[in-house]
């Protein structure tokens, strides 16, 4: 079925428990201020309706307000993004990936200090991250349909409909693959990032299947488990809307779904990201990227063409060469 083992990502959470409880600060954090900028917001303009002469505008300006709050904390969020990725992602992958390679790393509060260090070692900058980042999610995007998508799964003629479904779900499937390169980047302490990513993709691509295939079972099990979850955070976000106006009530459902992405990240997220590492790892150990695979990835995506491009500055040339480390 799938090629990682679950004990062994639910033991890495177990031993990266600092970085654990942090994802919960930050996400659960976020999630507070999601609710007191709602309530805050809905409770001033239904303050403010008291003063229109329409009989609904007291719930009207709430639920305008209420919009306005849960608007102003998305922004802020979309603002901190970077310090996020920066901080709190790529820090608890550093831990995860020594981890993986039975590397010892400190304990308690120690673990995230250890593990800033190593990201500010690779990445002085938290808009250099950034930027890598979302280069490798644009290319990332190119893969599916480079290995065909379900065709190479199931090539059944006349099930167009079901196969671009189920191409949809592979698509969906792809959203860590741009923290299993982070992990690869710092696994081979690299001093080149943005050549060392090129490469990473290259060989996540070559053996795109595999990959596709765990990432798929992973998806399953994360939408089951986030469903769940969902559906009881329902309770304690009508509980919270309980205070509010009445017509408000729809808000449980948006609080619902904002408990349950911080749940997802602080937990979920991390379980996914250990158990690809261990497939992507173990898969590429060995390989070497295939000159094939980047010129048609340099066809099919403008963002592995610029990444590319910035790997070459950076690096200093266009053949194809071992990833620059530090111990090597």
């Amino acid at each position: 079925m799938w090629d990682f083992s679950i004990g062994r990502s639910v033991s890495i959470m177990i031993r990266t428990w600092p970085f654990i409880v942090f994802r919960m600060i930050v996400y659960f954090g976020i999630t507070l201020a999601y609710i007191m900028a709602t309530g805050t917001g809905a409770s001033v303009g239904y303050g403010v309706g008291h003063i229109s002469t329409d009989p609904d505008g007291p719930l009207s300006f709430a639920l305008w307000g209420g919009v306005v709050g849960f608007g102003v904390v998305s922004i802020a969020v979309y603002w901190i993004r970077e310090y996020i990725l920066y901080i709190v992602k790529a820090g608890h992958i550093a831990v995860m990936v020594h981890l993986i390679d039975g590397q010892d790393v400190p304990g308690g509060q120690d673990q995230i200090s250890y593990a800033r260090a190593v990201v500010t070692e690779r990445f002085a900058e938290a808009n250099v991250l950034f930027v890598l980042d979302q280069l490798v999610k644009g290319a990332i995007r190119a893969i599916t349909g480079l290995i065909g998508g379900i065709a190479a799964f199931l090539p059944i003629p006349g099930l167009s409909g079901l196969v671009s479904f189920i191409n949809t779900v592979i698509r969906m499937s792809l959203t860590y693959v741009d923290e299993i390169i982070l992990g690869y980047n710092i696994r081979i302490n690299s001093t080149s990032p943005f050549e060392t990513a090129r490469q990473g993709i290259v060989l996540y691509a070559q053996n795109g299947k595999t990959m596709v295939k765990n990432a798929i079972w992973l998806s399953v099990i994360m939408w089951g488990v986030s469903f769940v979850i969902f559906l009881l955070m329902l309770a304690p976000a009508g509980a919270i809307l309980w205070f509010m106006p009445g017509q408000l009530a729809g808000w449980a459902f948006v609080l619902a779904i904002v408990f349950a992405w911080a749940f997802k990240a602080a937990f979920i997220e991390p379980f996914a990201i250990a158990s690809l590492m261990q497939v992507y790892f173990s898969t590429i150990e060995g390989q070497v990227p295939n000159p094939e695979w980047d010129r048609r990835l340099s066809e099919a995506s403008s963002k592995f063409r610029e990444l590319k491009d910035k790997a070459l500055a950076s690096f200093g040339g266009s053949r194809w060469t071992q990833p620059a480390t530090n111990n090597q």
